[in-house]
């Protein structure tokens, strides 16, 4: 019988420079799974995950970190699975001119992990039932690794390449907003 030696302990956090985590976070992942077309963007926000948390876990602040949302309405019960709200903007051109708008309802929330998960249920915007999921990690150092994970239904018509890199792109803007909305939110209350 083969002698069985211990595995050497992982770290409970891994370690790496903050460059290196830089230049992982330029890469957008995607690949097929189960018909769907599955991407996600990580990047690091010079602040502690508490504050992150707050600016990213509550609906009346999108705006400040989400350039391509301009109006976010509540339509039932916030913070618990099953809140549903309406969000608004020309954050994807319409032919017809039309402000484009998406109802997404909160599936799961865990504020002891930081992390949240939206279901788009209606659109026109051609994402219905497409779930993103956001995950903070602290980072030490008074940093936070925030990763973004979405999962959209194929689009007829379109490149599966473009719209995960579109959507990337999307999302990848957003995570770089949150450090200056957090200093903006902090400067407003003094």
């Amino acid at each position: 019988m083969p002698k069985v030696t211990s595995l050497p302990k992982i770290p409970a956090r891994l370690t790496m420079p903050k460059f290196t985590i830089n230049l992982i976070s330029h890469l957008v992942a995607f690949q097929a799974r189960r018909g769907k077309w599955v991407g996600s963007i990580s990047r690091l926000v010079d602040a502690p995950i508490d504050r992150v948390w707050i600016m990213v876990s509550q609906t009346k602040k999108l705006p400040e970190w989400m350039p391509m949302v301009e109006r976010c309405t509540d339509l039932a019960g916030e913070g618990v699975p099953g809140y549903v709200r309406l969000v608004s903007r020309f954050m994807f051109p319409q032919d017809d001119g039309e402000r484009s708008w998406i109802k997404e309802r909160l599936v799961s929330m865990d504020s002891s992990v930081h992390s949240f998960v939206y279901k788009m249920e209606a659109s026109n915007v051609g994402l219905d039932g497409s779930v993103n999921s956001l995950k903070l990690v602290d980072y030490g150092d008074d940093s936070t690794l925030v990763n973004w994970s979405f999962e959209i239904d194929p689009v007829e018509g379109a490149s599966e390449e473009s719209i995960i890199d579109y959507l990337g792109f999307l999302y990848k803007s957003c995570i770089n907003r949150i450090g200056s909305a957090i200093e903006a939110s902090s400067s407003n209350k003094i």
